[in-house]
């Protein structure tokens, strides 16, 4: 597979309700007006679909992996739009009746599935918010096994929301090979405030890696608060482009020149020693 030196990614940010095909229109308009723009990846939140007022709701919608009407809603946007979509996180069902996956799902330009990564960290929380307590645990099978797959961009890693707190797991994603990683969220307004940036940041500049992060921004139907500030990320932590709240996407055209040159000017991947 040939690598593009240069292209570019939007990562899209919503306010999703509990409203299903409300929430899939907003991803088509919004792909759209990215693509117009020279989008040839865009990057959709976690909980894209659906931002339940119940956990029993999510688990409604959950679909088996590679069937089910999102996902052949996002093959078909894939192929109309002639863009690689990276879809948040939607509920895949587990073989446990009552819990499922919360699954990132990759979609080449051709509407192939072509990766998906199951979130290996859930939530599992007490937030001085509206919601109060997040217990993921209830609803989601943490999955076990990190993702990187090749792209016509570079090779490229998964992760979703919580897994921003857990430096060793985009350790694994860089050893394997990972140039620029993703992270669809929905990060709480609170945490996101103190942290979001941070950590985004810092994972960028630790791996010396893009860092694309499409995250959730508003207030929900359900009452949940959601943080924003969707962000692209330089390998050395520079932020190319921010969205502030609300539904809309930042984009930004991203240069492999830009990895290299960080990963040789200053080399501290080959420099561990632990």
């Amino acid at each position: 597979m040939n690598v593009k030196d240069e292209w570019s990614v939007a990562v899209v940010q919503m306010v999703s309700s509990d409203l299903v095909d409300e929430n899939l229109r907003t991803v088509e308009e919004q792909i759209v007006k990215a693509v117009k723009m020279g989008a040839e990846m865009v990057v959709l939140p976690e909980n894209f679909a659906l931002m339940p007022k119940s956990s029993n709701a999510l688990l409604l919608v959950a679909e088996t992996l590679g069937e089910g009407v999102i996902q052949t809603f996002l093959s078909e946007l894939s192929i109309k739009y002639q863009c690689w979509i990276v879809a948040g996180s939607l509920p895949i069902k587990s073989a446990i009746k009552e819990r499922a996956y919360a699954t990132c799902l990759v979609y080449n330009s051709v509407g192939e599935q072509v990766a998906y990564y199951h979130k290996i960290h859930l939530f599992d929380a007490n937030v001085a918010d509206n919601q109060g307590r997040y217990r993921e645990p209830a609803t989601f099978v943490a999955g076990n096994e990190t993702t990187v797959v090749k792209t016509p961009f570079g090779v490229m890693g998964l992760s979703i929301c919580y897994d921003l707190r857990f430096p060793e797991l985009y350790r694994e994603l860089l050893d394997n090979g990972a140039e620029f990683i993703v992270a669809p969220s929905a990060f709480t307004e609170l945490t996101g405030q103190a942290h979001w940036a941070l950590l985004c940041r810092t994972r960028a500049v630790e791996n010396s890696a893009y860092f694309i992060a499409a995250n959730q921004g508003g207030l929900h139907a359900n009452g949940r608060s959601t943080y924003g500030h969707s962000m692209i990320v330089t390998p050395w932590g520079d932020v190319l482009s921010e969205l502030d709240t609300g539904i809309g996407f930042a984009i930004a055209t991203l240069k492999r020149s830009e990895i290299n040159k960080t990963r040789t000017n200053l080399p501290a991947i080959k420099h561990r020693r632990l």
